[in-house]
């Protein structure tokens, strides 16, 4: 079996990364006819297709395998030299990792507030719906992510967060025009509601789980913000499920009114990163794990 040959992959990995050839090869220093041969050579060494030339440009599963173990090897060669030779070490720390929008919103940057203020560590957060965090994981775009799934894939540990508490809210505005008699499947069929995207199912399986709605044929915007989300409630547009941590301040003003006090939601997140995780990766991991068991339900 012929070795894989790393600086093939690493022009694979930048094409994808910059979205571009002419982008790639100004990173790498080389002509753009220089990146095409390097993927041409990665797909005769691996006997298959790695890159498919559509917009946005995408690994085949073939070229994902490569490249999350490419990816793999990149961050334990960099904290080796982190370990050994301190001093060829770059000024910053580049941490990738997969969170919800509810997530980064309420209480993952306060949980990694302490670790960032200590080490020099370049976020890039990845902004997905949690049950689909571990997609990012499984290609090897980021090396962890917060999920809603416990169940997970080789070469991966899962520890559990806590459970994050989420309330059904609208304004009193709201509340009048819509839920005046309470809720019940009538009004709750014509009352507009928000979710985070078309895979988010919080919604629907909150009102099939609490009213046995089967059907989700009501009015519901979708808006990638967690933010947003508040916002809309507040205004009197929609109402929603939201983290207490996020909808606290707005119910003690008034602003927002628990719309059924004895159903809240509760959403179990895991952290899910690489079994091969050393140096500053552990350190996250170990901080994550650490607030969550400080200030989440268990």
């Amino acid at each position: 079996m012929r070795p894989l040959d790393y600086k093939l992959i690493h022009a694979l990995d930048t094409v994808i990364h910059e979205q571009s050839f002419d982008k790639a090869a100004q990173v790498l220093n080389i002509t753009q006819s220089a990146i095409s041969q390097r993927i041409k050579q990665l797909e005769q060494l691996v006997a298959n297709p790695v890159l498919i030339r559509t917009q946005p440009l995408q690994a085949t599963a073939v070229g994902e395998k490569i490249l999350s173990h490419f990816r793999k090897i990149r961050q334990l060669e960099y904290d080796l030299v982190r370990e050994i030779m301190p001093s060829d070490v770059p000024s910053s720390l580049p941490i990738t990792i997969a969170v919800n929008a509810d997530t980064l919103a309420s209480w993952f940057i306060p949980a990694l507030t302490p670790l960032l203020k200590r080490y020099p560590i370049e976020l890039n957060i990845q902004v997905t719906n949690e049950a689909n965090t571990q997609e990012l994981l499984k290609k090897g775009e980021v090396f962890a992510a917060v999920s809603s799934q416990k169940s997970s894939f080789a070469g991966v540990k899962v520890e559990p967060i806590g459970t994050l508490d989420y309330i059904l809210c609208a304004s009193p505005e709201f509340q009048q025009k819509f839920f005046a008699d309470g809720l019940n499947n009538s009004n709750l069929s014509i009352a507009p509601c928000i979710d985070y995207d078309h895979r988010d199912t919080m919604h629907k399986d909150y009102l099939k789980q609490h009213f046995g709605i089967k059907k989700a044929d009501y009015p519901c915007h979708r808006i990638r913000s967690s933010e947003a989300v508040v916002t809309m409630a507040l205004a009197g547009l929609a109402y929603g499920l939201i983290p207490t941590t996020q909808a606290n301040e707005h119910l003690a003003s008034g602003a927002l009114i628990d719309l059924a006090p004895n159903m809240h939601l509760k959403q179990p997140l895991f952290w899910h990163s690489w079994v091969l995780e050393r140096g500053i990766q552990k350190q996250v991991s170990a901080t994550i794990i650490d607030y969550g068991s400080k200030h989440f339900q268990e």
